[in-house]
């Protein structure tokens, strides 16, 4: 599989969890989260709310895999975004102990996968042919 096509499959299997996982945190709420049922309404509220962000940053990879090519920054900078989240599960790792085995097993992934995301990053651009001088200039016209 060349690096542009394995780009394509990452960013389209991201967008599509995303979104799936989002959006099962909108209607389940607290339900949805490994061992806090009982976190009560305020920790629902803000899951869900969550939840709606998240589908929404799934939507946002969904949108750079349509694109022809994908733009090297439509996938550095949600992938930025992943590894922040990884380095936030690691400050709440370092401040209030270990979570749910669930949750470590996430941040597992999102620490290890972003930097996956960096690397093809620039794979559909890089393979397009380089256009003559002259043809760019009428492209940009």
């Amino acid at each position: 599989m060349t690096k542009a096509k394995a780009l394509r499959v990452l960013v389209v299997t991201l967008g599509y969890a995303c979104v799936a996982i989002g959006l099962f945190h909108v209607l389940i709420g607290n339900a949805a989260i490994p061992g806090e049922r009982s976190a009560g309404p305020t920790i629902d509220s803000l899951g869900r709310f969550f939840g709606a962000i998240f589908a929404g940053y799934g939507l946002a990879w969904l949108w750079a895999a349509r694109r022809s090519p994908i733009p090297a920054a439509a996938v550095r900078w949600p992938a930025g975004v992943f590894l922040l989240g990884a380095f936030g599960r690691l400050l709440s790792l370092a401040t209030h102990g270990w979570p749910h085995a669930f949750q470590v097993a996430l941040g597992f992934i999102e620490l290890v996968l972003s930097p996956v995301f960096l690397w093809p990053a620039d794979a559909e651009e890089k393979a397009l042919p380089v256009p003559a001088q002259g043809e760019a200039a009428r492209r940009h016209a």
